[in-house]
């Protein structure tokens, strides 16, 4: 198989590690990836992988550069006969689908967000993703929105859920002394208790919730410490608002603020509780998976993807979206369990990523999905 997948860019994310790992699985088994997008630091792995990348500007939104990437795309499938074109995002889908159309090849896209559509034009926009002869959706969350924004068949929608690679996120793979470097470098204290908030720095990934939650810890006589781990990827009014929410409520001690790390696992053993206090849904969240595959008790809102990844009191904890004070609440509480009962909800969390989110698991699936189609051709 000659598989094509479509991303705007190549940098840390959800979306391009997914790529990086099907374009692993078609490499492993026999079969040459290709991937479109302009570029970024994920490009080695592929290189790594001997996947093919060919780099065009489709992280432009711009619909004056819909016909030129279409043309690009058009020759790549022709020249290297791919048998399918799969787009991940929806600004290069519009080229992708043009091209798969012009050329015949199927098409297939994967819905990995939830996207907002507070007009008409923005629904049109939205909805080329949901022109895929087959959709996948990375959460039954997802499959339901798209049934509801865009009216698909239920079997025209496949749900793979992302996965984690369990030899890579596993505890056993890190001693004491790293987590204490690890922390020392964050500046904590072995003492605090470390609360650990991933994601990049934007407004609906909940930053804020876990300021104000901390804030009424601090206020309450408990002692942690919030790691919050991400790129602001140009939002630094938002990052001047977190560092003066920061200092008004005297918690620059308390506070780490830190560039994203490829090396997440070091990061979630370096933790005693992760947070995912996302204000808007996730449409799937592998922030929990990865925390649970490493053994951390995950605190999320119980809002979209998460609710599927996150057993309620035996796997982690689900808290009211944008309610600091339940987060506090929750914070709290997983901190005074006995030790007993707090490696059973780890070990819980731990085997429930194994079964249910490998990241073999997705591979799997989606070359399934690439035969399925190629079979129908």
């Amino acid at each position: 198989m000659n598989i094509l997948q479509i991303v705007p860019e190549l940098n840390a994310g959800g979306v391009e590690g997914t790529v990086v790992e099907i374009a692993e699985a078609l490499a492993q088994n026999g079969h040459v990836a290709h991937v479109a997008s302009a570029g970024g630091r994920l490009e080695s792995a592929l290189a790594k992988l001997g996947a093919v990348h060919h780099t065009l500007p489709l992280a432009s939104k711009n619909p004056l550069s819909i016909r030129p990437n279409t043309k690009a795309l058009i020759g790549i499938i022709r020249k290297f006969d791919i048998d399918i074109v799969h787009a991940r995002s929806r600004a290069p889908a519009w080229a992708a689908k043009a091209a798969a159309d012009g050329t015949k090849t199927p098409f297939i896209t994967t819905y990995h967000g939830i996207y907002n559509a507070k007009s008409g034009l923005k629904r049109r926009y939205n909805r080329i993703m949901a022109k895929g002869d087959l959709v996948i959706a990375n959460s039954e969350f997802t499959k339901a929105h798209i049934i509801r924004e865009h009216g698909l068949p239920a079997d025209r929608i496949i749900v793979i859920p992302r996965g984690v690679d369990p030899q890579v996120f596993n505890p056993a793979l890190f001693s004491a002394d790293d987590m204490a470097v690890q922390r020392q470098n964050w500046g904590v204290p072995n003492t605090r208790p470390l609360l650990l908030h991933p994601g990049r720095l934007t407004r609906w990934k909940g930053q804020l919730v876990s300021l104000g939650a901390l804030d009424m810890l601090h206020k309450a006589g408990i002692d942690a410490h919030l790691v919050i781990l991400g790129d602001a990827q140009g939002r630094d009014k938002y990052v001047e608002e977190l560092k003066s929410k920061t200092k008004a409520a005297d918690l620059t001690n308390r506070v780490t603020f830190a560039p994203h790390t490829s090396n997440m696992p070091i990061a979630y053993a370096a933790s005693d509780i992760v947070l995912v206090p996302s204000t808007e849904p996730e449409a799937f969240g592998r922030t929990a998976i990865e925390a649970g595959a490493m053994e951390k008790p995950v605190i999320a809102s119980d809002h979209g993807g998460t609710k599927e990844t996150i057993i309620h009191g035996e796997t982690g904890a689900l808290f009211p979206p944008g309610n600091a004070g339940a987060l506090a609440q929750s914070i709290q509480k997983m901190l005074s369990l006995e030790p007993a009962k707090r490696a059973q909800i780890t070990s819980q969390a731990r085997a429930h990523i194994r079964e249910k989110y490998s990241t073999a698991s997705l591979q799997k699936a989606t070359l399934a999905v690439y035969r399925r189609i190629i079979a129908q051709k």
